[in-house]
Formats: C-alpha cells, structure tokens, sequence
C-alpha cells in the first residue's frame, strides 16, 4: 500500500484560550514537511502549550493513531476514528474514498479532562494528512485533495 500519514496534533490548556498564546496555537501549521519519503510509518508531530507550541516529531506504525485504511477497487478508504473527548460524535461522516494522487486533511478536536476529573481541562485539534500514491516531502504544506471538518464546540 502506498500511502503517506501524518498526525499533527496541538494541545493546549485554557490558559491559551485567549490573547497573545491563543494567537501562538492559532499560528500552528496544520502540515509539516516529511522527515524523508517515502516514509517508514506514520509522521508524528506533537505540538504542546507546555512546550511553548514549538513542535516535535516522530514517527509510530501507521496503525496506532486512530485511522482505519483499506485498499480496494484501485481506491484507499480512509476513516477516522471518534478519538476521545468532548464533543462526543454520535454521528460520523462517512469514510472518504482517496485515487492515487490525491490526498486528505481531517480535523477533530477534542476536550478532556484527568481520569479522576481533578485536572484542568485539556484542548486537542488532531489533523489527519494522509495521501495515497507517491508523494513529496513538501506534500502536505499545501492545500488538499479532500478536507473534512470535524470540529466542534469544546467550550
């Protein structure tokens, strides 16, 4: 399967809610530039409050990060999983169906809290860059093929 993934996950605290830290999250880029291609597994980039949303990168097995892909009929069906968090998402766009050449950005975010609900609220905006097909180190800096939205109210 030739296929390309990259997880762009920011998270932050209430504390960037607002002001001149919210205008640092806001500032995030939602695509990074590939490590090296074709890439061995999944592009990781972590980008925290706590680490003055400077990102940092790794890499993991494709299948550890929350989509299920599937190749059929000359196609790559993509579907992302609910993830955690608030808002919870009883209904679920369908899965995208990808060509070669063509790739996806997906967005959820999410709200949480500690285990035992004693911490502070944590915000997340997990972006999904994932294309099908041989590709550029620069191929997610762009605009994609296919986008969906699945952002909503996290207070």
């Amino acid at each position: 399967m030739d296929v390309t993934v990259q997880l762009v996950r920011t998270v932050w605290t209430k504390r960037s809610r607002g002001g001149a830290a919210a205008a640092r999250r806001n500032a995030v880029p939602v695509g990074f530039p590939l490590p090296q291609v074709p890439l061995d597994g999944a592009h990781i980039v972590w980008v925290a409050e706590r680490h003055g949303f400077e990102s940092r990168e790794s890499r993991t097995d494709i299948g550890g990060i929350g989509v299920s892909l599937r190749e059929r009929d000359g196609g790559l069906r993509v579907f992302a999983h609910n993830g955690f968090g608030v808002p919870l998402r009883p209904r679920r766009p369908p899965a995208v169906w990808l060509q070669p050449g063509k790739w996806l950005r997906r967005q959820l975010n999410h709200r949480s809290s500690s285990a035992s609900g004693t911490a502070d609220w944590s915000y997340s905006l997990d972006t999904f860059n994932i294309a099908y097909g041989p590709v550029e180190r620069g191929v997610f800096l762009g605009e994609p093929t296919v986008q969906v939205d699945e952002c909503g109210p996290v207070r």
